[in-house]
């Protein structure tokens, strides 16, 4: 059964050359991925298709009001059929949530249904969250426009992990996070290119040799660029060697350029 992505967005057509490109393409192709892009100004009851309104209480800005975003989540589960977590998930886009991650993105692949509620001015009337969302995430500290480029990341990293959606498995457990660790350097023919050459022992044809290469430098770059990865990274006791020869000073063995 392919996952069934669905957003809920006042702007469809940003989704357009996302959806229709390179792997999310493939994905939809392959019948791993079905995305529904439902506007849901389409669902708001007055003459001007009004979907937001001032805050009680005063303040800056415009909130999304609930009554269009609830009568497009009625509409959903008529057509589609309702669902509960983990099958369904209805994920409000918000600084608020849980910061997403490469475990979060394993979760959502193993759901049947994903909503992603991308919110614009101030945010949503927060009956939104109490009634229909199962869980707030967030992409980052920093603010966007809109919760579209948040959603656009989202189905791009859980949709590589669906079945048959990479044609080598190996390549996505093999990337930055999936491991814990930023990935290894790597590199391709030619071995030389301005005076720049491959590290000899990717060019040796010794296995052993080459992937304790990568492991070693993939904890450099780790402890170098993302220390805060560590701590839930699983690390062996050559690991931990590696990591103390790191903190002395000492890079024998890695290429630091």
């Amino acid at each position: 059964m392919p996952l069934h992505v669905v957003v809920m967005t006042l702007f469809p057509g940003m989704f357009t050359g996302v959806l229709g490109e390179s792997m999310l393409k493939r994905a939809q192709e392959a019948g791993a991925l079905t995305v529904d892009l439902v506007d849901f100004r389409a669902y708001a009851t007055d003459r001007h298709r009004t979907v937001d309104d001032t805050p009680y209480g005063g303040g800056a800005g415009m909130l999304l009001k609930p009554d269009p975003i609830f009568a497009a989540m009625d509409d959903l589960r008529a057509r589609v059929g309702p669902a509960g977590p983990p099958d369904e998930r209805v994920i409000l886009l918000s600084p608020a949530g849980r910061r997403f991650n490469q475990a979060v993105a394993e979760e959502y692949a193993r759901s049947q249904r994903l909503v992603l509620l991308c919110g614009h001015y101030e945010g949503f009337d927060d009956r939104v969250r109490q009634g229909l969302a199962t869980e707030e995430l967030s992409l980052g500290d920093f603010v966007l426009t809109g919760g579209e480029i948040a959603a656009m990341a989202v189905i791009d990293a859980v949709a590589r992990l669906l079945p048959g959606v990479l044609g080598n498995r190996a390549s996505a457990e093999d990337e930055s996070h999936s491991s814990g660790l930023l990935e290894y350097p790597q590199f391709t023919r030619p071995a030389e290119f301005r005076g720049m050459r491959v590290p000899e022992t990717l060019l040796s044809g010794h296995h052993q040799k080459i992937e304790m290469w990568r492991r070693r430098h993939a904890l450099y770059r780790t402890w170098r660029y993302r220390p805060d990865l560590l701590a839930n990274a699983k690390l062996s006791d050559q690991d931990r060697a590696w990591l103390r020869q790191f903190a002395s000073g000492d890079f024998s063995g890695i290429d630091v350029r």
